[in-house]
């Protein structure tokens, strides 16, 4: 039952963690912002992968989790598990890189990306819990 409670709490937290994304894009903080949207998809995956029991102390790892238990099996999405791996990038080079501009289209881009992203988790929880009443 600790997996399940684990999942929720972890969708919980993805969801707070958009509506910081949000929140920065509002005060114009873009690359905060692109910061914020990867990680409400990373903790929504983390979310997904708390039901299966599976973690990663290193983000590629989380990653290919997601992609092999979660999306090949086709609970997710696969256009929309892309989303991931993109959002890491723009975010590393937002956090790490020099003399890099984040726009306000990027912003506005990978919120919307995570917003897809993180409504997909949502629904691909419910059937997994539903699946395991079975």
């Amino acid at each position: 039952m600790s997996r399940v409670n684990l999942a929720k709490y972890r969708l919980g937290k993805a969801k707070e963690i958009l509506k910081e994304a949000e929140d920065a894009f509002k005060q114009t903080h873009f690359g905060m912002s692109v910061n914020r949207s990867y990680y409400a998809m990373f903790t929504s995956a983390r979310a997904l992968l708390a039901l299966k029991e599976l973690d990663s102390s290193k983000h590629s790892g989380v990653i290919s989790l997601f992609n092999q238990y979660i999306v090949k099996t086709g609970l997710f999405a696969e256009e929309l598990s892309k989303f991931l791996q993109k959002a890491k990038r723009i975010r590393e080079d937002a956090d790490y890189g020099d003399f890099v501009k984040i726009t306000q289209e990027d912003a506005e881009s990978q919120i919307d990306h995570a917003r897809k992203f993180v409504a997909e988790a949502e629904g691909t929880l419910l059937k997994m819990l539903e699946g395991g009443k079975k």
